[in-house]
């Protein structure tokens, strides 16, 4: 079993401070939701957990295992196993998606023999179009053909840990239900690195009811203010966020 450990993380981007004292576990297997307002600093917190440029923590760590990984570039952290599924994903023309995964199972020292017809075997699990695996990735796609092509490519690489920011956005009612249920389905099938540890970023409740959480926090202007289980967000989805606001100090 895996664990990912964010201990007192404090950290800022364009000198603004965002996060104020995060700390949150996550294990092989769980599935933990971070919801909160616009604001609230659920985007930074993906991004300092991933390693990108331009965040900068003053205090506190991120481990998985044990090991460091702010001590990592992004591309280290993901090798290490933790994967972040994007909220606006990128297109990278001249590049297929079947080249990015064997780059990416070679860079692991993963054999690629079989990839080409595994990559056809998830795109059919939830339903991604097999004639658009041919394109350069995420070139032409729709907002909701990205976030399954996102979702083919988590589990393709079957990492420790995924980080979903946001990936309900953009997404109708069947591409979330796919999208979320291969999420769900990893969480509870060993793998090549054993059962996947998910930390979910949404706004809305919609993702959890396809996605269900094991733990639920609650995160408001960089701190989270309440933690429980499930039934947290329909406590959520009836209050709204000010019934949790009340008493966090602006930072």
């Amino acid at each position: 079993m895996s664990t990912l450990e964010i201990k007192g993380i404090v950290a800022s981007v364009a000198g603004k401070q965002i996060l104020n004292g995060i700390d949150l576990t996550v294990r092989s297997g769980e599935v933990h939701a971070v919801m909160g307002p616009n604001g609230a600093g659920k985007s930074t917190l993906s991004a300092v957990i991933m390693g990108k440029p331009g965040y900068e923590v003053h205090s506190g760590e991120v481990l998985l295992d044990g090991v460091d990984l702010l001590a990592m570039p992004a591309w280290q952290r993901a090798q290490a196993g933790v994967h972040l599924v994007m909220q606006y994903p990128s297109e990278v023309p001249g590049v297929s998606l079947a080249d990015m995964l064997a780059a990416a199972f070679r860079a692991r020292g993963r054999g690629t023999n079989g990839l080409i017809a595994e990559v056809a075997a998830e795109a059919g699990r939830i339903n991604f179009p097999v004639a658009l695996l041919d394109r350069p990735l995420n070139v032409d796609l729709s907002g909701g053909e990205k976030k399954r092509n996102e979702t083919l490519q988590l589990a393709v690489l079957a990492p420790k840990f995924a980080i979903l920011d946001e990936l309900d956005s953009g997404l109708d009612l069947d591409a979330l239900r796919d999208c979320a249920k291969r999420v769900e389905d990893a969480s509870n099938t060993d793998g090549p690195s054993g059962r996947l540890g998910v930390l979910a970023i949404t706004h809305y409740n919609r993702l959890l009811a396809e996605l269900h959480p094991d733990r639920v926090h609650i995160l408001v202007k960089g701190r989270i203010v309440a933690a429980g289980g499930p039934e947290l967000a329909d406590e959520l989805e009836r209050d709204g966020y000010e019934a949790f606001s009340e008493g966090v100090a602006a930072q």
